[in-house]
């Protein structure tokens, strides 16, 4: 994100990384403005999020799935 900010073109910077210009402008808009070491911490929060979700949605689909096989809604 620095290089491009600093470069010439923005395309250019892309080419060179294999970045599309669509993930570009998203990550821009995601990490606009944050510090390398802010947006390390935010990709780590997601990921703890992303897990901790799937630890309480799987028994709670298991719950469903067994509620209907018994007729109870």
């Amino acid at each position: 994100m620095k290089e491009a900010e600093t470069a010439n073109t923005v395309g250019e910077v892309l080419r060179r990384h294999g970045v599309t210009p669509h993930t570009y402008y998203r990550w821009k808009l995601k990490f606009a403005g944050m510090d390398v070491s802010e947006a390390r911490r935010l990709k780590a929060l997601e990921d703890e999020n992303r897990r901790l979700k799937r630890i309480v949605a799987d028994p709670t689909l298991n719950i469903q799935i067994l509620k209907e096989a018994l007729g109870k809604d």
